[in-house]
This record gives structure tokens, C-alpha cells and sequence, in this order.
């Protein structure tokens, strides 16, 4: 298995490495994009309270179960890919791919890994924060639509905040029952590129976000490795895997806050009209601060994700590597 060029036992370590992350990382994630791409929350302590106040701790863990499902085959195509495209260019280099590859090599792979993921990950990442969008308010507004009931009015009078996360949802008042009324929802509305909206804004995010991702790991693990060890110690790599998230996320987060906000908004009541109108509406009416907005969640969360996530993935690698 280990002579083959291609190798499949790093697609499913990359699936076991992505499962575990999403229980770690997502209540933060449900902060980081309530605060990215709604309204009404002055700081990361107000949103969590606001949350918690009114939907309870559920309400961190809305949208998961597709993320949970979902994320771990997106994990699993990442590690995969990068993994062997990093033989790939060793191979080609060196003439064999167990050669130890560079800084380059790291990155170049790397940045190919963030332009082929968005092919899974675009519509992932839209259904989720759909979802997570949601509030009680506009799930509410939606079971007076459906009786023949003032859903708009409802919406008229609710805070500002609360109308804009109620727009949000579908348009019109729409409210998700779950994953796959959200997909049918927009495909109907929107056709299949719908699920792609902000797949722009995710390879902006992700063609460098990948490289700050896999280059930092590579070069954290290596500066931990203790003298004569062939692979870091299980520490050293939920460390490096951790740092290397902190500093991905945090220098991601201003194509973050474009991709989750042309990704939240409606179909029929669309406020961007792309990527630049959304950057500079998102300026002109909030500063150059609103392309921050979240940064100190992703590196909170990128820490003990990233970290999960690597370790997950070394660890299992390392078992499949041993049947």
C-alpha cells in the first residue's frame, strides 16, 4: 500500500481527522458566523449570551448534523488530495515520491488542495450557515406564513437584527426544516449555481488559506521533533496542528467575511450583487473593521479544531498504514 503512488488510507485518515473537528469546532463556527454575516451582536461575549439566552445551547449546535456528515468527506477529500499531490510533486522532482518534501512543494500543493476543495466545500459551507442563520424568530415567522397568517408583519416589528437573520433564510420568509429542504430550497430558487454562491469568495479564502494552513504544520512539526525522531510526538502534532489553524483562520477571515456573507444572503431579497459590490457595500457602511469581524472566534476555534483535526488525522493514518 505505502509503494503506491496514489494512496487511499489518507482519505479516510483525513475523514476521521474531519469528523472529530466539527464536534470541537462548531459552536464557535455557529459564533463566527452569526457575527460575520448578521446583525444586532456587539462583540463574540454578546453573541454566545444572545445565543444561549434565546435558543439555549442547542442553538451552538444548529446545522451540525450536516456539517458531521458532510465535513468529514470534505476533510477526507483535502488531506487526500494534498497528500498525494505532495508525492506527486515530489516524484517529479526527485524522482521518488518518499523523498522528504520542501517548503515549495508544501505550498504548492497546498494551494491546488484550496482550488479543487471548492467544488465540495462551496455548497457545504452554504447550507450550513443557512442554517445556522436561522433564529426561533424566523422559524416562528414561517409557521404563521404557512397558516395564512402576517409572517411580514411579524418581521416588521421584530429588531433590526432579527429581520435581517429573518430575510436571510430563504427569502420570502423561508425557514429550513433541515439539510435537504435547504439544498432543495435554493436549487429550486436559484438553479445549481446557487449552492455555489460565494465560491469566488471561498478560493480567495482557500488557494492561500491552505498554504498558511499545511506550511506552518509542516514547519511547527519539524521545529518540535525532537533530534533523530523519524515523526513527532502525538503533542507536537495536536500543537503544530493547532498553531497553524490559529494562524490559517486569522489571516483567512477578511475572504471569510465576503464568502459567509454573499453565502447568507437571499435569493429574493439579494443585498450583494458579487464579491467586490458586497466588499465595498460591506466598507462604505461598516469600515474596514467589518473585515475582521470574527477573527478573534477563528482563532479561538482554529486552535482546538485544527488540532483535533490533525492529530485525528496522523494518528488513524498511522493505523491504516499498519493493517
Amino acid at each position: 500500500m505505502a509503494s503506491k503512488s496514489f494512496r487511499v488510507d489518507d482519505f479516510l485518515a483525513g475523514w476521521v481527522g474531519g469528523a472529530s473537528s466539527v464536534v470541537v469546532g462548531h459552536p464557535l463556527d455557529t459564533v463566527k458566523t452569526r457575527l460575520q454575516a448578521g446583525n444586532g451582536y456587539k462583540n463574540m461575549i454578546d453573541c454566545i449570551i444572545t445565543i444561549y439566552r434565546k435558543e439555549t445551547g442547542r442553538g451552538f449546535f444548529k446545522g451540525m448534523s450536516f456539517p458531521l456528515a458532510t465535513i468529514a468527506a470534505y476533510n477526507s477529500l483535502v488531506f487526500g488530495f494534498f497528500s498525494n499531490a505532495q508525492r506527486f510533486f515530489c516524484k517529479r522532482r526527485y524522482g521518488d515520491e518518499r523523498h522528504p518534501a520542501s517548503l515549495n512543494d508544501v505550498a504548492a500543493a497546498s494551494m491546488l488542495t484550496g482550488l479543487v476543495s471548492v467544488a465540495l466545500g462551496a455548497p457545504i459551507d452554504l447550507v450550513k450557515i443557512r442554517l445556522q442563520m436561522q433564529t426561533h424568530t424566523a422559524v416562528l415567522a414561517e409557521s404563521f406564513q404557512l397558516a395564512g397568517g402576517v409572517s411580514h408583519n411579524m418581521a416588521a416589528a421584530a429588531p433590526a437584527g432579527v429581520r435581517s437573520l429573518h430575510v436571510s433564510n430563504g427569502g420570502g420568509g423561508c425557514a429550513y426544516r433541515g439539510p435537504l429542504h435547504c439544498i432543495g430550497s435554493v436549487v429550486r430558487r436559484e438553479g445549481i449555481q446557487g449552492l455555489y454562491r460565494g465560491g469566488g469568495a471561498m478560493l480567495l479564502r482557500d488557494i492561500p488559506g491552505y498554504a498558511l494552513y499545511f506550511v506552518p504544520y509542516a514547519v511547527f512539526c519539524d521545529l518540535l521533533k525532537p533530534d533523530g525522531a523519524t515523526v513527532p510526538h502525538p503533542c507536537a502534532i495536536w500543537l503544530a496542528g493547532g498553531l497553524a489553524g490559529a494562524v490559517s483562520w486569522v489571516t483567512a477571515t477578511p475572504a471569510d467575511v465576503v464568502k459567509s456573507r454573499l453565502q447568507a444572503d437571499a435569493h429574493l431579497h439579494r443585498k450583494y450583487k458579487g464579491i467586490l459590490h458586497c466588499i465595498l457595500h460591506s466598507y462604505k457602511t461598516e469600515g474596514a473593521q467589518v473585515f475582521f469581524r470574527g477573527a478573534s472566534v477563528n482563532a479561538i476555534r482554529g486552535f482546538p479544531m485544527s488540532a483535533t483535526m490533525f492529530l485525528g488525522y496522523e494518528l488513524s493514518l498511522q493505523f491504516f498504514q499498519s493493517i
